[in-house]
């Protein structure tokens, strides 16, 4: 009897373990989704895309918050309003990743391969933080506590904000 209550401890242990680690990677796998679709945009559209990308979200972010009709996007159900205000940033940002593509961005510009996945690290963690603190994401989705801890907190916002930036000025050539 001593074995069997040694194997069920065990395997619980295992069990535990492997179900924590499953649990730890599912917790990033939104972030680990998001760097990937931004890391492949930059390398199959090229690098002065990618910065367009980038700043394209700022611009959205700009609009979007002093767009005069957002009253009258719908505020319930949870799942409509979040829709809604998703579309309405994702029209903006586009508008102005086509002009900012057709006007400023240059393709000679230079970012290796860790700065585009540095970059396309810091601009998920800009989205997320967007999600967090200007969409209605966590009325419809419950993220677990190790993502709360990186975007909940007001004072990160600024740092979220602010990372592509900085990441373009050191890292683009």
């Amino acid at each position: 009897m001593g074995t069997e209550s040694q194997l069920s401890e065990l395997n619980a242990i295992a069990t535990s373990g492997v179900l924590s680690a499953w649990g730890a990677a599912s917790d990033f796998l939104i972030i680990l989704v998001l760097v990937g679709v931004l890391f492949l945009f930059a390398w199959y559209v090229g690098r002065g895309p990618f910065i367009g990308l980038l700043m394209s979200f700022y611009v959205g972010y700009a609009l979007y918050t002093v767009f005069p009709y957002t009253s009258y996007l719908p505020s319930s159900p949870a799942g409509t309003a979040l829709a809604a205000a998703l579309a309405l940033y994702a029209v903006l940002a586009g508008i102005a990743y086509l002009v900012l593509r057709r006007a400023v961005v240059s393709d000679f510009v230079y970012i290796g391969l860790f700065g585009m996945a540095l970059l396309a690290f810091f601009g998920a963690g800009f989205l997320l933080a967007l999600a967090y603190h200007v969409f209605p994401v966590r009325e419809l989705y419950t993220f677990t506590p190790a993502i709360d801890a990186l975007f909940a907190p007001k004072e990160y916002f600024f740092w979220w904000f602010i990372a592509p930036l900085v990441g373009l000025f050191f890292l683009a050539r």
